[in-house]
């Protein structure tokens, strides 16, 4: 039990900083529609078909401002978002006029504060490194769990520690810990398994990874450029003809020359934000390639895929955003605090007494 408080302890005070910013950055992600303050930000959502295409071939035609990327607006957000080259974006209404750019993510924090809960601005790496720290937290609330027992009859609910003292903080920790594992087990293991795939095998089964990756890869094809006189509209058109009461989430330009233009739809049942029926088009002709049927991916994936709206708080409304937040919240002050208890409150070293000549007489 020694060794475990130690490990405890000491990993707690190595890595307790970037959970608490990782508790705190995501905890404001949450809410990132609420604080976005730009106009027509608060327009209804509109998914008319024809307003839809008028749009994307407004925006797409012309290639030296097109963007690579087309976000349409949500129930909870009225602008449609475009991404470009190297970071830069744009804001526009649901018909194609410009609200606001930025050159840089670092314009605009719902970016960069995405950015860093994310990758922590290194890309691959730093997902990877978010991933270990995921993992960390999970053996934190496993490990918390087994050394509260010890201590069990003297639980006392605090929302912050009594005094800024080792003890205090201590006894806090494990406390208020206890009570929130649940909680932080969700957005540990959900944000776990979404950066390291192949943990899906512990939630899901041994053949759960290869399973989703499957199920959710690119049809192969020609790496062809996109054509300059594709009809954009006529996209939308097909789209919506193949799944009619499908809502229309974003538009992406090929990537890695994969020579797909490809259109993300969310189903009416499903939880992921941008869905995953997706129409896949030639970018050479825009002929329709490929289509992929939420409704008809196996319960394995489903799964997978409410994964991310759990972890983000996309579903179950204000109350279960109100949950999540709290798990954030939570992180961020077990976090910071087992930090400043191990690196700044530490206990005294105890000295020995200095005996004098005296008192040896």
């Amino acid at each position: 039990m020694k060794l475990l408080d130690n490990v405890h302890r000491w990993t707690g005070g190595l890595i307790g900083l970037l959970l608490a910013l990782l508790g705190l950055t995501g905890t404001i992600l949450l809410h990132k529609d609420a604080w976005i303050t730009l106009p027509h930000g608060n327009d209804p959502q509109m998914q008319e078909t024809s307003l839809l295409a008028e749009t994307t071939q407004r925006l797409m035609t012309d290639a030296a401002s097109r963007p690579q990327s087309i976000t349409f607006a949500t129930a909870d957000f009225g602008l449609d978002r475009l991404s470009f080259a190297d970071g830069a974006g744009a804001y526009v209404t649901q018909t194609g006029d410009p609200v606001t750019d930025w050159s840089s993510q670092w314009q605009r924090p719902e970016l960069w504060i995405f950015d860093f809960h994310h990758h922590l601005f290194a890309g691959d790496q730093g997902e990877f490194v978010i991933g270990i720290a995921a993992l960390c937290g999970l053996f934190f609330v496993v490990s918390g769990i087994v050394l509260w027992w010890r201590t069990r009859k003297t639980f006392q609910f605090r929302l912050v520690p009594a005094r800024l003292t080792r003890p205090a903080i201590v006894r806090h920790h494990r406390d208020l810990g206890v009570i929130v594992a649940p909680l932080l087990a969700v957005s540990l293991i959900t944000g776990a398994v979404l950066v390291f795939r192949p943990m899906a095998a512990v939630l899901f089964g041994p053949g759960a990874p290869e399973e989703i990756s499957r199920a959710l890869a690119a049809p192969s094809a020609r790496p062809v450029a996109v054509a300059e006189d594709l009809d954009w509209a006529a996209m939308i058109v097909r789209a919506r003809q193949r799944f009619p009461n499908a809502e229309v989430r974003s538009m992406s330009l090929p990537r890695n020359d994969n020579g797909l233009i490809t259109l993300r739809m969310r189903g009416q049942q499903e939880w992921l934000p941008n869905g995953r029926t997706t129409v896949w088009f030639a970018a050479d002709t825009g002929e329709v390639i490929a289509t992929r049927d939420a409704a008809d991916l196996s319960r394995t994936v489903v799964a997978y895929n409410a994964l991310y709206p759990l972890h983000a708080a996309k579903v179950g409304g204000l109350a279960f955003r109100i949950v999540m937040t709290l798990s954030g919240l939570a992180l961020t002050l077990l976090g910071s605090l087992a930090v400043w208890s191990f690196w700044i409150a530490k206990p005294k070293r105890k000295t020995k007494p200095q005996h004098t000549a005296a008192s040896r007489s």
